[in-house]
C-alpha cells in the first residue's frame, strides 16, 4: 500500500491567494453595481413618451382647453370663436360648434346627450346635441367662464369663472341655471372626485377649493405652498390625490382626503394642463416652453420625474385617452410680437395662419 501524497504549502500562501480573490471579486461587484445604477439613472431620466403624429388642423384663432371624447374617439378643441370636433384617430375635422366669444373649455355629459362650451369675453355656457352638434341653448354664466365639468353624481355642470371667482351650475339636462357658487378666489381647472365632491384650483390664492355639487358650496380650502398660480388639475382617484400644474414651474400633489399638500416635483415652465393615467400611473404637465412633464407615482407618496418630453412651444393644455394611453396637445407658429396698446399692454406673439396643429404623443415601446 502506497503512502499517501503529501501536499507541499507555502506558509500563508492560501491567505494570500484567498484574500486577492476576495478583492477581485469585490471590485467586480463594486463595477456591476455602478453599472446598474448608471442604467437605472439613465432609465429614470429617459423621457417615456414621444410625439408619435403631427397633424396640421389650420384654421383661424387661439386656442384653451382640449376634451377627449372616449365614447365618439373625438376631440373638442375650444378655438375664440368656435368649438372644432376632430376626429382623434385620424384628424379630421368632423365640425364645428359656432357662435362662441372667447372658446375656453368643454365639458361632456353623455348621460343626458349634452356637451357644453364656455365663452369668457360674454360669459355664457352654450349647450349642443352631441350627436349633431346642434346648439341648443345659450346660458348666461359669468364674465370670463373659463373651465367646465360634468358632475355624474349631482347631473350637473359647473363652470369656474375666472375673474368673477365663482361657479355657475347649470342642470345637464334642461341647460338652465341651477345657482352660482362664491369660490372666495379665481378658478382655473376642475376635477369631479365622485360621492358629490369637486375640487378647484384658485390661482390667485395658491390653493385648493372643495365643493359640495349638491348644496352648491364650498366646504374647505387648502394652500398648496410653495406653489404659485396653480393652473392644470388631475385626479388619482383611487389615491385620492390631486396634481396641480403650477406657473413657478412645480406640481403640487395633495392628499385629498386630509385636504393638504404631501410633495411637489419640478415641471417644464408654463403649465396650463394636467392629466392623470390610472392604467399608467402617470401625471402629466403640458407647458407652453414645449415639453410635457412626466411624472411616476412610484407609491401613493413617492413620486419621481420621468422625463420632460419634446413638444413645441405653445403646447400647453392637453388632454388624455386613458385606453390607449395617447396624449394630445395643440400648438402654431408663432410670429413677431405686435408692439403694446393701452388695451393690451402684454400682448402675445401672433400666430402663422394656417399652422395650428395636434400633436399626438404615445409612449415610446410603440416607436
Amino acid at each position: 500500500m502506497s503512502a499517501p501524497a503529501r501536499t507541499h504549502e507555502v506558509p500563508g500562501r492560501s491567505t494570500e491567494v484567498l484574500g486577492h480573490l476576495a478583492v477581485k471579486s469585490a471590485r467586480r461587484l463594486l463595477v456591476c453595481c455602478a453599472l446598474l445604477l448608471c442604467a437605472a439613472a439613465s432609465h429614470a431620466g429617459a423621457p417615456t413618451y414621444h410625439v408619435a403624429k403631427s397633424i396640421t388642423l389650420g384654421g383661424e384663432g387661439r386656442w384653451d382647453y382640449l376634451t377627449f371624447d372616449a365614447a365618439g374617439h373625438r376631440l373638442f378643441i375650444a378655438r375664440e370663436t368656435r368649438v372644432m370636433v376632430v376626429d382623434s384617430d385620424t384628424g379630421d375635422l368632423l365640425g364645428e360648434i359656432r357662435g362662441l366669444d372667447g372658446a375656453h373649455g368643454v365639458a361632456l355629459a353623455n348621460e343626458t346627450g349634452h356637451g357644453f362650451a364656455t365663452s369668457g369675453r360674454d360669459g355664457m355656457v352654450t349647450m349642443f346635441d352631441l350627436r349633431t352638434l346642434e346648439v341648443l341653448e345659450r346660458t348666461a354664466a359669468a364674465p370670463d367662464a373659463d373651465a367646465v365639468l360634468y358632475d355624474p353624481g349631482s347631473k350637473r355642470v359647473f363652470t369656474f369663472n375666472g375673474d368673477s371667482g365663482s361657479s355657475t351650475v347649470i342642470d345637464a339636462g334642461s341647460g338652465r341655471k341651477a345657482g352660482s357658487i362664491d369660490l372666495g378666489g379665481a378658478p382655473e381647472s376642475a376635477v369631479s372626485a365622485g360621492g358629490g365632491r369637486l375640487f378647484v384650483n384658485l390661482e390667485d390664492k395658491g390653493a385648493i377649493a372643495e365643493i359640495d355639487a349638491a348644496a352648491m358650496r364650498v366646504t374647505r380650502r387648502w394652500s398648496l405652498a410653495p406653489c404659485e398660480s396653480p393652473t392644470g388639475l388631475a385626479l388619482d382617484r383611487a389615491h385620492h390625490l390631486l396634481f396641480s400644474g403650477c406657473r413657478n414651474k412645480v406640481m403640487a400633489i395633495s392628499d385629498a382626503i386630509a385636504g393638504a399638500l404631501t410633495t411637489t416635483v419640478p415641471i417644464g415652465e408654463g403649465v396650463d394642463g394636467c392629466a392623470f393615467d390610472a392604467g399608467a400611473q402617470r401625471a402629466f404637465a403640458s407647458n407652453g416652453d414645449g415639453t410635457l412633464t412626466v411624472v411616476r407615482e412610484d407609491a401613493p407618496a413617492r413620486f419621481s420625474v420621468e422625463g420632460n418630453v419634446a413638444t413645441r412651444k405653445g403646447a400647453r393644455t392637453m388632454t388624455l385617452d386613458e385606453k390607449t394611453h395617447r396624449v394630445y396637445t395643440v400648438t402654431a407658429d408663432f410670429g413677431p410680437t405686435p408692439p403694446p396698446t393701452q388695451d393690451k399692454p402684454h400682448p402675445r406673439p401672433s400666430l402663422v395662419p394656417g399652422t395650428f396643429t395636434l400633436l399626438v404623443l404615445e409612449p415610446s415601446d410603440r416607436k
